[in-house]
């Protein structure tokens, strides 16, 4: 995974490039809008981290903004100081899909890289998204599929099926069931019996079982 950062702080844009370096990402880091607009109309990325306010004739805004007009759809997150709910409407409005404000720990920021990265590769272009055990799940129709055959699932287990994707690799707690799926509290018990369900109509060990804390798939 490839990610661009725009920020001309530089002991901040220093400490995120080696930080995420550690967790395994290649980082390039660039101080200007012009030199990162040139570096992602050339090259892909797989995900940018835009100062809202940097030097040059193109902050943040103004930077992706240059990218969508170009059909650059590469997802974003702005890094800024700014608070005010019309700067929020401006970033969402030219492309970006979330915000971190300074100043921030830099495990706040993975975990938001993280869940951009595994949105972005779910929402993607590509309709087909290729799952563990031979299995790809077709985004666009909402099917699960194996070996070019349709299994026939329920409202709730394509809901369950769908989480785990986002997630996977991660283990998908039962709060984050509550959350996501129903939007409230249910018993740990309804949420077994549901992803049992599921479970039935897969291959064993496709959803793993995490013992008291969720389930999971694999990459």
């Amino acid at each position: 995974m490839r990610i661009l950062i725009l920020e001309d702080e530089t002991i901040l844009a220093i400490s995120m490039q080696e930080f995420l370096e550690d967790s395994g990402y290649e980082v390039e880091h660039y101080t200007n809008g012009e030199c990162a607009f040139d570096a992602i109309y050339n090259k892909p990325f797989d995900l940018l981290l835009l100062d809202v306010r940097v030097a040059g004739e193109q902050n943040g805004f103004q930077l992706l903004s240059s990218l969508r007009q170009v059909n650059i759809c590469t997802p974003a997150i702005f890094i800024t100081s700014l608070t005010d709910i019309e700067d929020l409407i401006q970033g969402y409005a030219c492309g970006g899909c979330d915000y971190i404000r300074k100043p921030f720990d830099l495990a706040e920021l993975k975990l938001r890289v993280e869940h951009v990265i595994k949105l972005h590769c779910f929402n993607s272009s590509e309709n087909l998204i290729e799952l563990a055990f031979n299995y790809q799940y077709n985004t666009k129709k909402m099917q699960l599929i194996l070996e070019k055959q349709i299994i026939t699932l329920g409202k709730i287990e394509t809901k369950i099926l769908e989480l785990l994707i986002k997630q996977r690799g991660s283990v998908v707690s039962y709060e984050m069931f509550w959350e996501e799926i129903w939007g409230e509290w249910i018993e740990p018990t309804n949420i077994r019996v549901q992803v049992g369900n599921l479970r039935k109509k897969l291959k064993q060990d496709f959803i793993k079982n995490i013992r008291g804390v969720g389930y999971s798939i694999d990459l």
